[in-house]
């Protein structure tokens, strides 16, 4: 399974390929050949282009979200004086790659390299497609991962079609109340179009 994976990868290497085309450099059957493609577009090994091909993706393009990220994580700490993390997806899992903790005795945590579940938290369901994150451009949590803790996070567009991760603003229910959407929600889109435009300068 690793070898056909890889020569999807081999198989782009040289442009955008469409999936006819995957089939076509692989000998792959098509549903094979989609099943390896989405896979590993979810792992950030492929992407897509605007027209909707097949590309190389960010973890083979040398892309350092993080680094991109930062001046945009740090504003968005300073705007709204709250923990902000970047994740990314890895498979069934959120990894956080970037944190920036509140200034603020009483505040969140999340340390870098930390895998979370997809199911819980406001990343989560940015980085899964929750339709109401979709649809409002933003997704918040009330003590759904943390007693005590609410989030609010919106994706970052990858610009292949995709979400290349998502930015989060975490904190306590004092401060965030239980309706983060309501004071975060701006700042964090802002901070996400942020990322998006340092991507496009990349």
């Amino acid at each position: 399974m690793l070898d056909k994976a890889v020569s999807l990868i081999d198989a782009v290497e040289g442009g955008p390929v469409t999936l006819a085309g995957l089939v076509e450099a692989t000998g792959l059957s098509r549903a094979t050949a989609h099943r390896l493609a989405v896979a590993l577009q979810m792992h950030g090994l492929l992407g897509r282009d605007p027209s909707g091909r097949f590309i190389l993706g960010r973890r083979l393009t040398g892309l350092d979200l993080p680094a991109l990220a930062r001046p945009a994580l740090e504003a968005l700490r300073d705007r709204t004086g709250e923990s902000a993390q970047l994740y990314v997806r890895r498979g069934d899992r959120r990894l956080c790659v970037a944190s920036l903790e509140s200034p603020h005795g009483l505040r969140t945590i999340v340390p870098v390299g930390v895998a979370l579940p997809l199911t819980v938290g406001s990343a989560g369901k940015v980085l899964r497609g929750d339709a109401d994150a979709v649809r409002r451009g933003w997704a918040q949590s009330v003590e759904e991962r943390e007693r005590g803790v609410a989030s609010v996070s919106a994706p970052v567009a990858d610009g292949e079609g995709g979400i290349a991760a998502a930015v989060s603003v975490s904190g306590p229910i004092e401060r965030t109340t239980r309706s983060p959407g309501r004071r975060y929600a701006s700042a964090v889109v802002d901070a996400a179009a942020a990322v998006e435009r340092a991507i496009a300068r990349r």
